[in-house]
């Protein structure tokens, strides 16, 4: 069963993200008339090279540190050459870093084409390319340089991710355990009440999750575009996540985002926004996901961290507060103040 999900945007028509059976159908999703070309990674195209080769393609490498502007500047060369011009329409066919590549570069080139992703990763499926926000690291900083611009199109196929990792696959879910908590109780329940295995193994099952999360994110998305406000709850557990990933690569991005959720659940829970019960919740679905909940990372290196945080203004940092299962708040907190709280990496 095929759903969409529209995502209004400023100008044109809605973004469109397709959640089903749509690999092989591809092409219906395409301009009519338009050169199309393909960034993704060799391992993406080694799987569906029956698919890709059918149009020009670039090929970029693997991992987050090829996210920078290096790659970036290849692309526009491998573009130039290739003679891509305003009309040529980009998909970037793979997980987070190929579609947040993909639509830096399709964004900036020529001073924008249009552009859409074919999201291989559950991951990318319910957060990394639903939005808008495309972008690289910069110095070691996750996503200093990007834009806000929405693909036409984000397909979503489920069949695409019987082959992820099993590590891969839990981080994705730690996205949509995220969802949950910002506005879909009922989402965060599921994750109470049934195993990592009932989503691995159930179609029906993983497609609701799925659906779930990209409609709260949608939800957010077409209320606050470009991050003025309302958005910035959609960074639930990501200021500690980023710091946390600035301090090392031990964790992939959905086991930062985990720990960092934890920490911000003792932190409300700390604060009053949160009961202790709610927090604990939090902790045992991540931990039942079998994802992380705690960094060994000293406290004061994580605040060093926030301080370049790209969300950062002045000398004050937002954290996104629960209030609840399925509700949460945006709280500044100066620098001053983070020091002087407990550490909610701490037992």
């Amino acid at each position: 069963m095929k759903q969409v999900i529209e995502v209004k945007r400023r100008e044109g028509k809605p973004s469109q993200v397709v959640v089903g059976d749509v690999i092989n159908s591809l092409d219906n999703y395409l301009p009519e008339g338009k050169r199309v070309i393909i960034i993704t990674d060799g391992n993406v195209h080694r799987r569906y090279k029956e698919i890709i080769n059918r149009y020009d393609y670039c090929l970029i490498g693997l991992g987050e540190t090829i996210k920078t502007m290096t790659t970036v500047n290849k692309l526009y060369a491998e573009l130039l050459e290739r003679g891509a011009d305003r009309t040529t329409f980009i998909v970037g066919i793979g997980g987070g870093i190929v579609t947040d590549i993909t639509g830096f570069v399709a964004s900036t080139y020529m001073r924008g084409l249009r552009f859409g992703f074919v999201a291989t990763t559950l991951l990318a499926q319910v957060d990394a390319s639903v939005g808008g926000k495309n972008g690289v690291n910069y110095e070691g900083y996750k996503n200093m340089v990007g834009t806000f611009n929405q693909p036409d199109f984000v397909l979503c196929d489920l069949s695409m991710l019987q082959t992820l990792p099993d590590r891969e696959f839990r981080a994705g879910l730690a996205e949509i355990i995220k969802a949950g908590l910002i506005a879909d109780r009922g989402l965060f329940e599921l994750f109470e009440n049934h195993p990592i295995d009932a989503f691995r193994n159930d179609q029906s099952l993983l497609n609701e999750a799925i659906t779930r999360a990209i409609r709260v994110k949608a939800d957010v998305v077409e209320r606050d575009e470009r991050e003025s406000g309302e958005r910035r709850k959609l960074n639930l557990g990501h200021t500690f996540a980023h710091a946390i990933e600035k301090c090392g690569n031990e964790f992939l991005h959905g086991e930062a985002v985990a720990i960092g959720t934890v920490m911000i659940a003792r932190l409300s829970a700390h604060l009053g926004t949160a009961t202790q019960d709610e927090a604990d919740r939090v902790r045992r679905v991540f931990e039942r996901m079998g994802l992380p909940i705690r960094t060994e990372i000293d406290f004061k290196r994580l605040v060093k961290a926030l301080k370049h945080d790209k969300k950062k203004e002045a000398d004050s940092v937002s954290f996104v507060l629960l209030r609840g299962i399925g509700d949460c708040e945006i709280r500044r907190f100066t620098f001053d103040e983070i020091d002087r709280l407990p550490d909610p990496a701490a037992e």
